[in-house]
């Protein structure tokens, strides 16, 4: 084992990174007092662990590692404990007839091309995310995020999640679903 970089103290690591890595965990995570939860047991992880840090990567990238991992777990944890029965989920699309697989008119997208004008505000937009986010079933949200903001490989979601792949894209589909109609009511029918 590698000698550990003396330049490396754990003493200044809430000063150095707390606020970038509390932002990083705020942003994954829908309260601030998960978010300040999961970097304190990164960094209790990080002291227990120090011992082991051969320094192959730097300090930062080995705390958020943690960090990442730790949200991961959260997530796996939580999502099993509020099942929810998927199938209640109502599509918004006809499910039989001459237009089955279309858009049921009052649930088809709205008009997005506003945005291109520039009306869309990138601080207004987040909070409605954010909330749109938190009202996602917490299987819904943890493999949403997993996927497209962490930009975990499937493999490891699933087997994190314990899910199929095609049970991964279902859920990923029905959540984009219930984030683009809580955006439409929350953010474009009040720009509009």
């Amino acid at each position: 084992m590698e000698p550990i970089d003396s330049n490396i103290n754990p003493k200044e690591w809430l000063s150095k990174y707390g606020d970038q890595m509390f932002n990083y965990a705020k942003s994954r995570l829908s309260s601030f007092e998960t978010a300040e939860d999961m970097v304190q047991e990164t960094f209790i992880s990080a002291l227990k662990g120090f011992a082991n840090f051969r320094g192959e990567s730097s300090e930062k990238t080995w705390l958020f590692s943690i960090l990442k991992r730790k949200i991961i777990d959260y997530y796996r944890k939580s999502s099993t404990k509020n099942e929810i029965n998927e199938s209640k989920f109502e599509l918004p699309f006809e499910n039989e007839g001459f237009f089955e697989g279309h858009w049921i008119k009052d649930r088809a997208p709205a008009d997005w091309t506003f945005t291109a004008d520039g009306n869309l505000h990138q601080a207004e937009f987040q909070q409605v995310m954010e909330y749109c986010l938190s009202i996602l079933p917490e299987r819904w949200k943890s493999i949403f995020i997993m996927k497209m903001m962490e930009d975990v490989d499937t493999d490891e979601i699933c087997k994190d999640m314990n899910c199929s792949s095609s049970n991964l894209w279902v859920i990923l589909h029905r959540a984009r679903l219930k984030l683009r109609e809580c955006i439409e009511k929350n953010w474009i029918d009040e720009n509009n």
